[in-house]
């Protein structure tokens, strides 16, 4: 029976000595220490003092006017939907607000999405249909099919 070594070893190259700079000339690594002579590479702390330096020249961030207001934070994405779709998923006396729609697969349970009803198409069902904006033209279609129309006001005013 062979024998049983349980020494374990690591692999070829794994373990390497730490480099030891400024130890003297003859090391390799002395006097600059690897870094080269003067400039900013050499000196101690970071190299590069913050994200966008550009080595002294004006940054770009600094070089182009920022003027004016963005309403982009304040943005509204609406998910819209138009009738001929709510005919053709949902049944008769169906209620189509979020939760259904969810349950459709038309938006996602985990967004937050703002929900518009638009007017293309026809519909012949009656459905009650509640959302964050419907337009006039699909709110028109819906009640003469002999739906209801509900918009949610607080929803739409909070974001």
């Amino acid at each position: 029976m062979a024998e049983y070594n349980p020494i374990l070893s690591a692999p070829q190259g794994a373990n390497k000595k730490p480099k030891r700079v400024g130890r003297g000339s003859s090391s390799g690594l002395g006097t600059t220490a690897g870094k080269g002579n003067k400039g900013q590479q050499s000196r101690s702390g970071k190299a590069v003092p913050y994200v966008g330096f550009e080595g002294g020249q004006m940054p770009l961030y600094r070089r182009i006017a920022h003027k004016g207001f963005s309403n982009y934070p304040f943005k509204k994405e609406y998910y819209c939907i138009n009738v001929d779709i709510l005919e053709a998923k949902f049944e008769d006396g169906a209620t189509v607000d979020k939760a259904a729609l969810i349950e459709k697969g038309f938006i996602s349970s985990k967004t937050t999405t703002l929900v518009k009803i638009l007017g293309n198409g026809e519909i012949t069902k009656k459905l009650n249909v509640v959302a964050d904006k419907v337009s006039e033209s699909a709110k028109a279609k819906i009640e003469k099919a002999g739906g209801t129309v509900k918009i949610i006001e607080a929803a739409a005013e909070s974001k």
